[in-house]
C-alpha cells in the first residue's frame, strides 16, 4: 500500500478528481487530495488558469509544497495538469519522503525548478499528444524518457482532462487505462523500511 498525494487541475478539487482518488483507495492505497484553490471550482480550464494567474502560479505551487510537508512518512506525489507542476516541484524538492511521481497531462523540464530530477526516483507521465494544452509538454515528456528513465504513456484524441468525469474532455476508456497504469506503478515501487529524515 502506498500513500498518494494528489494535486488537482485548474477546475479545482472536483468530484471527478475525488472519484479518481477513490479508485486508488479501493485498491488499498491511502490518498490525500488537498484543495489548492480554497474551495473554488471552475467550469473551464481557461477560467481556472485565469484564477491561478491572478493568485500567482508560484503561490499555488507553494500551497502544494506546504501540503506535502504535512504528509507523514513516505509517499508518491501525483498531479493533474496545473497540479502536475506542484507535484513535480515536490518531487524535485530533495525530500527523501517522495517514493515516486505521476504526472497527468503536463510536464516541465526539471531545470524549471532549478534542480535535476532526483536520481533513481520513478516517474510516470500520462499525456495526449493531440491535446492543445500539452503541445510543449509532450516533447518534454519524451525527453524525460531518455534523461531520467521516465515511463510515458501517450493517449489518442485531443482531450485534456480526460480522467475527470466532471470535465467535457472525459474519456472513460482512457480514464480506466490511466487508473490501471497508475495502480501498476504504485505496486511496483519498492517500499523502503529505513527511516526517512
Amino acid at each position: 500500500m502506498a500513500t498518494v498525494l494528489v494535486f488537482h487541475h485548474a477546475l479545482g478539487r472536483t468530484e471527478g478528481i475525488l472519484e479518481f482518488a477513490r479508485r486508488l483507495e479501493e485498491a488499498g492505497h491511502r490518498v490525500i487530495v488537498p484543495d489548492l484553490f480554497d474551495g473554488l471550482l471552475f467550469a473551464s480550464v481557461d477560467e481556472g488558469v485565469a484564477h491561478a494567474e491572478s493568485t500567482g502560479f508560484e503561490a499555488i505551487i507553494d500551497r502544494g509544497v506546504a501540503a506535502a510537508a504535512e504528509v507523514t512518512g513516505q509517499f508518491v506525489v501525483a498531479g493533474f495538469s496545473l497540479g502536475a507542476m506542484a507535484a513535480q516541484k515536490v518531487a524535485q524538492s530533495g525530500s527523501g519522503s517522495v517514493e515516486g511521481a505521476v504526472l497527468y497531462h503536463s510536464a516541465v523540464p526539471p531545470e524549471f525548478f532549478g534542480s535535476p530530477w532526483p536520481a533513481g526516483l520513478p516517474l510516470q507521465i500520462h499525456i495526449t499528444p493531440g491535446d492543445p494544452w500539452a503541445e510543449e509538454d509532450i516533447e518534454v515528456a519524451r525527453e524525460l524518457v531518455g534523461t531520467v528513465g521516465a515511463m510515458v504513456f501517450e493517449y489518442p484524441g485531443s482531450g485534456h482532462l480526460v480522467a475527470d468525469p466532471t470535465s467535457d474532455d472525459h474519456d472513460p476508456a482512457t480514464a480506466d487505462l490511466m487508473v490501471e497504469r497508475t495502480l501498476t506503478f504504485l505496486s511496483a515501487i519498492p517500499r523502503r523500511t529505513d527511516p526517512v529524515g
